[in-house]
């Protein structure tokens, strides 16, 4: 067995774990599929359109609530539609044999939260999404759900991607004031740090036009979920502009691309992870894809003035979101150890000292 450290696995690490049986897949791992701090998951051959989303519970596996909720199978091989307001449950290529002390979490991708889809790992007899127990052994499972647009999946895309942890990974409050006066984390000069640190919305503008987001339309076209560059962002998307009171008001249901005031800094030694913001402060929720991987926004990985783009959804009500509003929290955790290759230095890193930006799927 592999003598693991504490923290969050690097791709050296998860690349050792496959070889030694922890990681199994269906075929073996793409060139650019393990990430410094994480691991993308793809779909495999099978989808299932099912009458909800749900959990499988304590006593249940997949396949029998599959049994249960699902309407037909979906062949991925040859790519498949995935409408908008429906549930999907899809096979994923890769599965785990975890030892007792390493455990997992999965996030959506940059891409996929970008474009709105919803999409959640689920294991046999679990209780949480996106959480996978320490000995953990068995197959992984996708939640799908497109919200806004209409995407084209098929076998070998990536939704979702997998951190390893082992021990207590969380830097306390404490530790993360003094990694902030060694590497400033974000560029606030008097960051807010309780439970992470807060990330607040910009909306005064960027360039000349100050151009501060952009609303998803309704009823486009479809996205292509592995093509980069394919669709025209006048197609999918509404520019906003900032106007006098730099207010911007969230129409429930609608779907938001802004971006954070702060310049974020992920330092080598580290991983990041935005975390739910207090909803008793505001009838919103911001960014489904959570990882920052160690080195985003680092100066020597050529991301200097890296800002985490939000992905915003109003829930029942109209929302006011104020200039400098704080939207979020992002929380620090170690690395087991320095990966070799940084975020953004060679590791088809899409995102890297970006502004506002759109996903990779716009021209």
């Amino acid at each position: 067995m592999i003598a693991l450290k504490d923290g969050i696995q690097s791709a050296d690490t998860i690349e050792r774990l496959a070889a030694a049986g922890v990681i199994r897949s269906d075929r073996p791992f793409a060139s650019d599929q393990v990430q410094p701090a994480s691991l993308d998951l793809r779909l495999g051959n099978r989808a299932y359109r099912v009458r909800a989303s749900f959990l499988p519970g304590r006593n249940h596996t997949v396949r029998d609530r599959l049994v249960q909720l699902s309407y037909h199978e979906i062949d991925l091989t040859a790519g498949a539609i995935l409408e908008t307001g429906s549930v999907y449950i899809a096979e994923l290529q890769e599965s785990l044999y975890l030892p007792p002390d390493l455990s997992a979490a999965a996030n959506p991708k940059s891409s996929t939260g970008r474009i709105d889809v919803f999409t959640r790992v689920i294991t046999d007899r679990s209780q949480e999404f996106d959480t996978i127990g320490a000995g953990y052994q068995g197959q992984l499972f996708a939640e799908i759900s497109p919200r806004t647009f209409p995407v084209l999946v098929r076998t070998g895309t990536r939704l979702s991607q997998l951190r390893l942890r082992k021990g207590v990974v969380r830097i306390s409050d404490d530790e993360l004031h003094a990694l902030h006066a060694r590497e400033r984390v974000v560029t606030s000069a008097e960051p807010s740090i309780q439970d992470g640190v807060a990330v607040s919305v910009d909306l005064a503008g960027f360039g000349a036009d100050h151009l501060i987001g952009y609303r998803a339309k309704r009823h486009t076209g479809l996205v292509d979920v592995d093509k980069a560059g394919a669709c025209a962002v006048a197609d999918f998307w509404e520019p906003l502009y900032a106007n006098p009171g730099r207010t911007l008001i969230l129409d429930p249901g609608q779907f938001y691309i802004l971006a954070s005031k702060e310049a974020v800094h992920v330092p080598p030694d580290f991983a990041a992870e935005m975390v739910p913001f207090d909803p008793l402060v505001g009838e919103f929720r911001v960014h489904y894809a959570g990882f920052f991987d160690p080195g985003f926004g680092h100066a020597a990985a050529g991301g200097e003035g890296s800002r985490a783009v939000l992905e915003v959804r109003s829930r029942d009500v109209p929302f006011i979101l104020e200039d400098g509003q704080i939207v979020g929290r992002l929380v620090y955790e170690h690395m087991a150890e320095r990966p070799r290759v940084l975020y953004g230095a060679g590791v088809g890193s899409n995102y890297q000292a970006q502004s506002l930006k759109l996903s990779k799927h716009f021209r």
